[in-house]
């Protein structure tokens, strides 16, 4: 071989060695980041198989090999708060301006999707907070490429406008640095947002599907939806003739019609894939250790026939604390539907939109949505460390203009329940009841500084019944952390119903830290 050629091939051979045993890491490790504290930081990436790697950061090093398949992980031990920037090493690799404090991961639809641009023009709050710096708040956009950036007047418009109003708040508060890291995408549904692991390993889902599929007339449905879509395909085709004149004249392009939904079986998507949406945005974060998840979404329910979203928000929250390694750690989750309800105070940023308080109607309304409902909402709560961010008194909407508002409240709630701040952050929740005569004694749990009315000028929103099942409103006063309710027309009282509907700006049972009581009912029928 002559002496150039074999320089030539030498080279060739070193730099493909070089480019083999690359350390790599994982996309979410970027300068600017944040670390969580207090508690083991998983650090992972690729290189060749058998390759060591040594990571060192805050005066410790941890040394592992890559396993046969090139990936490797180490686990930092515990790290303490620090707002003064840090270097990560790894190998020969630094990463710059890294921080330790506590990482918050946000999911869900378009109220978490939507950018703090999209709303700043109605929210004076949020727009004022936009055009700070906060070098303490570091943000990650779900973009394939992002990487980790603080947060300035330039970064803040581009990033979630709910997930950034909770963020610099909370960062206000508890005075550490805060990493937010976002994954969301508008008008999905929960079932894109656990893997299909997560949902076939949920036995409660599975047991729904089951009891819903001899209910479910499938064939009936599915040619319903033959008969839409070629309508549909009629009009898309009319559509598109009108759309190429008017793309190729230069005039804007009107509206196309929207197609039917799809149909599934039991236990299937209508459209689309189970986990979609979780392997795209969620599995890259999965195993950075964090302090807790903010979730909103609820609108578009969960695309999975036969399985309700209170149903699949446990196994979405259970799979993912299992796919993290954490444990329980807190998930809070905005209540849905946006308001419906009056505020206590109307002169506070939070609740300056607020639907206002109104009469008593005439007809008692009592058909509360079964899934799609503060009730039903509410009742995810069950599942642990799970928390609900109350906003039936923060104005109402698809997509409520108060963002601000949002994230303020959901801040209190991150307060008391992961920070312990003693702070009350639920409303008056019904604890127990009896019947005593003709009057329904209430016991409530988060009375916080105590039970209290706010506009108007008694307390209303109940409406009592005998055993004929026929309600009228009632009459109802508070004693203490009791409320007692009665009725002139009603002798022999067998349930109390609060609030039951789908929108209640008349009940005003609050807490006197101003959170509103939700609806409730004493009686199963």
């Amino acid at each position: 071989m002559k002496p150039a050629r074999a320089l030539f091939s030498l080279l060739v051979l070193a730099a493909s060695t070089a480019a083999q045993a690359e350390v790599k890491l994982s996309k979410v490790f970027t300068p600017h980041m944040v670390l969580q504290r207090g508690m083991a930081v998983p650090v992972w990436g690729t290189a060749a198989p058998g390759e060591k790697v040594s990571v060192s950061f805050a005066g410790q090093t941890k040394e592992t090999k890559a396993d046969d398949k090139g990936a490797w992980k180490v686990k930092l031990d515990a790290l303490k708060a620090n707002a003064e920037p840090q270097t990560l090493t790894i190998g020969t690799q630094k990463i710059d301006d890294v921080l330790v404090g506590d990482v918050w991961v946000g999911s869900g639809q378009s109220n978490m999707d939507m950018v703090v641009a999209s709303y700043t023009k109605d929210d004076p709050v949020l727009d004022a907070a936009s055009k700070q710096s906060y070098p303490h708040l570091r943000l990650l956009r779900k973009d394939a490429n992002a990487t980790w950036e603080t947060a300035t007047p330039e970064t803040n418009p581009k990033f979630s406008a709910l997930l950034f109003s909770f963020g610099f708040a909370l960062q206000r508060e508890i005075n550490v640095p805060v990493g937010l890291m976002v994954g969301a995408v508008g008008g999905t549904p929960s079932g894109f947002w656990l893997s299909e692991e997560m949902y076939k390993a949920d036995a409660a889902s599975a047991e729904a599907v089951k009891k819903f599929a001899p209910t479910y007339k499938y064939d009936e449905l599915m040619a319903k939806y033959k008969e839409d879509k070629a309508k549909f395909d009629v009009e898309f085709a009319k559509w598109k003739v009108i759309a190429d004149a008017a793309k190729k004249e230069g005039k804007e392009i009107p509206r196309g019609p929207r197609g039917p939904q799809g149909v599934g079986r039991p236990g299937e998507t209508n459209s689309g894939k189970v986990g979609q949406l979780f392997e795209a945005f969620i599995r890259p974060y999965v195993g950075y250790a964090i302090k807790g998840v903010l979730w909103d979404q609820g609108e578009s329910r969960t695309n999975i026939v036969g399985v309700d979203q209170v149903t699949l928000m446990g196994a979405l929250i259970g799979g993912w604390r299992k796919a993290w390694g954490q444990g329980d750690f807190p998930f809070l989750y905005v209540q849905k539907p946006s308001g419906g309800g009056c505020a206590y105070d109307y002169t506070q940023p939070m609740n300056r939109l607020a639907e206002k308080f109104a009469p008593l109607p005439a007809a008692i309304p009592n058909n509360p949505d079964r899934e799609y409902s503060h009730m039903a909402f509410e009742q995810i709560m069950k599942y642990p460390n799970t928390h609900m961010v109350i906003s039936s008194d923060l104005g109402n909407g698809i997509h409520p203009p108060n963002k601000s508002g949002y994230g303020a409240r959901a801040v209190q709630v991150a307060l008391a329940v992961a920070y312990d701040k003693g702070n009350e952050y639920l409303g008056p929740q019904l604890a127990s009841h009896a019947i005593n005569g003709g009057k329904v004694m209430l016991k409530f749990r988060h009375i916080g500084k105590g039970l209290a009315f706010k506009n108007g000028d008694k307390l209303q929103g109940f409406s009592i019944a005998g055993t004929d099942k026929k309600f009228v409103w009632a009459d109802a006063v508070i004693e203490g952390d009791t409320v007692v309710v009665s009725s002139k027309a009603v002798a022999a009282p067998a349930a109390v119903r609060y609030a039951w509907s789908n929108a209640f700006q008349w009940a005003n049972l609050f807490n006197q830290d101003g959170l509103p009581a939700q609806p409730f009912r004493t009686d199963g029928w």
